[in-house]
């Protein structure tokens, strides 16, 4: 074999290399620029009111002590710019924090951790009080920039797992892999692609008991590296823009996802409807369709509270108008759908045709709301209405045009706002990076300000339906960026009918609970492609244990409706969504959770069993809490058995009672008319008697589910009119009950809030307490009542106190058994 060799002449001598304090860095004396750069050391420092300015030699730092468990770090080669967000609503609170210098080092210390920064070269080091590693820059790497690229490296901690960073597609433990964030139509995507449609920079790193969290807030194109391709370091860097990074340490991984949503923000409550079972098709049309639909869904007494348009209800796909032959009254319409008890929501897509003759069209350019190339021209980019331009959502003014063409809908009855196509997704999908957005007075390009784009459509949406109804809106979103959970629930996008992306779905949900997002959902049955009987009726189950629950199929696919797949489905089906409408008591409660704390509804068992090294098996994964007590273990359909992992504590299969103890693997023998799903002991579930659509009001009665063990529970029952903003001002039915099984009590705290709750009586059902034959009421007792009312199958006891107002009463009740 023969070899060409490439002869370069010796530039050996005219290139030194110098090692100097700012790492290694390239240097010619021609004056080339240096390929690596990095901070270099510290040269000056100025102690502030929050924190600490430094200066190096080739940059500029500024270290914020937001709370005692955060610290914010931002640095630039040149003078920090304005402090500017989309993601982070909260400021820093006044924290005591002392600042000591030393010769090689500084150390700032706050009640929770210690940042040690060296000197010679800058570098960081967070530690705990008492002076363990948590995390740190890795040495001889640290921070650095290669050309407009800013990076952090961090050393790669022995044992060290990763987990979040929202929308992406891989395992749990995210150890080995490396991520892209830019917002992408990933139209069919795989369980390996990425990027996806959302960005949220943010992640938990694990190890030697500790769990940390990492919020980079920079919306250009970021990379995160988790040991992928090297074992040194895991890394996040920028295209441009600024390292700017919250870092979070805190006990458990449940307060770090507190700590990240009060920077952040967190979900508000949502409309009570849209907790409800929701039926989709691109598309359904015409009016005929659409209620045809309706009635077949009340006629076969399948439980539903949505209805939701497709592009198809437009005219020639012209946002904010109807198409006059297929919906040639769209508010009666909406008011028949609304007296059958369904919610209204219609798709929005950002790109507005060009064409003089659509007032939407006519009224965005007088106003001047597109995005813009730098010499003036309106950006033009070809979507499904043809060559549309796009609105600078960045833009104040942009915004509040939007929210009056917004209005729109609300005049015609409609509830809920879909916001599509939104990364921005053009055919071709290459937007122009000449571009300008208005980034609320920040110019910038399509580099910074793509990520964002989705998310000030979003707020824009959300303010529009909001002012326009004085209600709660609901609005959905295709793509997003962190902080995307204070203004609409989120979609895992255009997914596949097979078994593997049915799985990839729940570990993109739960990682997206893992980063904020509480209210998500994905296409169930899939959007592309057509499941079979099987896989269809195993997702149906898995839905009614998802936050958003909504079935949606493509055009060129089949019909997805429930009974489109056979009696047994049907059947199989209407009993999950009956079960997801008698826990909606339990459901709602979880939101009001979510909305008050942050903590997911769906939730990776890594929160709770952090150090549990099962749980990021590949065999267990996909295993999750939906809530406080319910563990659900979803497995395709085609398996006949499956492998369980319980993990600590005690659990009662949700059909039988049957008790197993924690810290077990287990096969399973699968039926397809069963979800395997498992109550944690101790758990306290509320439900209802059966709805079809929660228009319609329950029985008086609300069921309490307690479930013996020894740690006992407590919960906060929530109630409030599940549409109006009143809850806000006292209106609102609150409740604490606690489960003590040290003294033998279950206790109903004092009421809470102005509102009446909708139930008049209480009816409290027993599992697993074998030994009990009556209760003590007000020093009344009482008998306990043996028979088969037991949740969803066998129950061992049951508690009726008929005529007893529990649920309204004021005062403090305690039963004894």
């Amino acid at each position: 074999m023969s070899r060409k060799f490439l002869l370069l002449p010796n530039f050996t001598k005219a290139l030194p290399v110098l090692l100097c304090s700012a790492g290694l860095l390239l240097v010619t004396n021609q004056g080339f620029a240096q390929p690596v750069m990095q901070a270099g050391k510290l040269t000056s420092l100025v102690r502030t009111a929050d924190g600490i300015a430094i200066e190096t030699e080739h940059a500029h730092v500024a270290l914020t002590v937001f709370s005692p468990g955060v610290i914010r770090v931002r640095m630039d080669k040149k003078a920090l710019g304005a402090d500017f967000s989309y993601a982070v609503i909260a400021k820093p609170g006044k924290t005591d924090f002392q600042l000591n210098e030393l010769e090689d080092i500084l150390v700032l210390k706050t009640a929770a951790l210690q940042v040690k920064i060296q000197k010679r070269p800058f570098s960081v080091r967070f530690e705990t009080p008492d002076g363990i590693l948590i995390n740190q820059d890795e040495p001889g790497l640290s921070n650095a920039w290669i050309g407009d690229e800013v990076s952090s490296y961090k050393t790669l901690q022995e044992g060290e797992r990763f987990i979040g960073l929202g929308e992406k597609t891989g395992n749990l433990d995210r150890r080995g892999s490396a991520y892209t964030n830019w917002n992408t139509d990933a139209f069919r995507y795989s369980g390996e692609t990425d990027p996806l449609y959302a960005s949220i920079p943010f992640y938990i790193g694990i190890h030697h008991g500790m769990s940390y969290g990492i919020f980079f807030d920079n919306s250009y194109q970021t990379d995160f590296n988790f040991g992928a391709s090297n074992k040194r370091f895991s890394s996040f860097s920028a295209q441009g823009g600024e390292l700017d990074y919250y870092f979070i340490f805190q006990p458990r991984v449940a307060d770090i996802i507190h700590t990240y949503t009060e920077l952040t923000g967190r979900m508000p409550l949502p409309p009570l409807w849209s907790l409800g079972y929701q039926q989709n098709r691109w598309s359904y049309y015409p009016e005929a369709e659409v209620m045809r639909i309706a009635h077949t869904l009340r006629e076969k007494k399948i439980p539903a509270d949505g209805i939701t348009l497709d592009i198809h209800y437009m005219d020639g796909y012209r946002v904010f108008t109807w198409d006059k032959q297929a919906f040639s009254n769209p508010r009666g319409m909406v008011d028949k759908l609304a007296d059958l008890g369904f919610k209204t929501t219609v798709i929005v897509d950002p790109g507005i045709k060009i064409d003089p003759d659509y007032a939407t069209y006519v009224r965005g350019m007088q106003q001047n709301v597109f995005l813009r190339y730098a010499d003036g021209t309106p950006y033009s980019g070809e979507v499904w209405p043809g060559w549309v331009h796009f609105p600078d959502f960045t833009r104040a003014a942009t915004r509040a045009w939007w929210q009056a063409e917004v209005a729109s809908y609300a005049k015609q009855g409609v509830a809920g706002l879909w916001n599509d196509m939104n990364e921005i997704s053009t055919w071709g999908q290459k937007t122009p990076n000449n571009i300008l957005f208005d980034y609320d007075g920040h110019i910038t390009t399509h580099k910074q300000g793509r990520n964002v784009y989705a998310l000030q459509m979003a707020r824009a949406s959300h303010e529009g339906m909001k002012q326009a109804t004085g209600e709660r809106p609901f609005i959905l979103s295709r793509s997003g960026y962190a902080g995307l959970q204070r203004y609409a629930a989120i979609w895992t996008g255009d997914n596949t009918a097979d078994e593997e992306h049915m799985l990839l779905g729940i570990r993109l949900l739960n990682s997206l609970g893992l980063s904020g997002m509480p209210f998500t959902g994905m296409d169930i049955g899939g959007f592309t492609g057509t499941p079979t009987p099987g896989l269809y009726a195993r997702w149906m189950q898995i839905g009614a244990f998802t936050p958003y629950f909504r079935n949606h199929a493509a055009s060129d696919s089949r019909s997805s409706e429930p009974w489109t797949y056979g009696e047994d489905v049907l059947n199989i089906s209407r009993n999950y969504i009956n079960l997801r409408y008698q826990l909606i008591p339990y459901l709602y409660s979880c939101f009001y959770q979510a909305a008050t704390s942050g903590m997911p509804i769906m939730r990776s068992l890594a929160i709770d069993y952090t150090h549990d090294e099962q749980i990021y098996s590949r065999y267990y994964q996909n295993q999750y809490m939906f809530g406080d007590a319910f563990l659900v273990a979803p497995f395709a359909s085609s398996k006949e058995f499956g492998r369980l992992y319980l993990p600590q504590g005690d659990w009662y299969d949700l059909y039988s009672d049957q008790l197993e103890h924690g810290r077990q693997a287990k096969a399973l023998e699968l039926h397809l008319e069963r979800l395997p799903v498992y109550v944690k002991a101790g758990s306290i579930v509320t439900t209802q008697s059966l709805i079809q659509s929660t228009a319609q009001q329950p029985d008086d009665t609300l069921f309490i589910h307690i479930y013996h063990g020894p740690q006992g529970s407590s919960v906060s029952y929530y109630e409030d009119d599940g549409k109006s903003y009143d809850y806000q001002n006292g209106q609102y039915y609150k409740r604490q009950i606690n489960f003590i099984p040290e003294h033998r009590e279950i206790q109903f705290g004092a009421v809470e809030g102005k509102h009446t709750s909708k139930f008049h009586k209480l009816k409290i059902l027993l599992h697993g307490f074998h030994d009990v034959g009556s209760v003590e009421l007000d020093d009344k007792t009482l008998p306990v009542s043996m028979h088969r009312a037991g949740f969803l199958g066998k129950g061992d006891k049951e508690l009726n106190l008929p005529g007893v107002t529990i649920a309204n009463s004021a005062g403090k009740i305690t039963l004894k058994y």
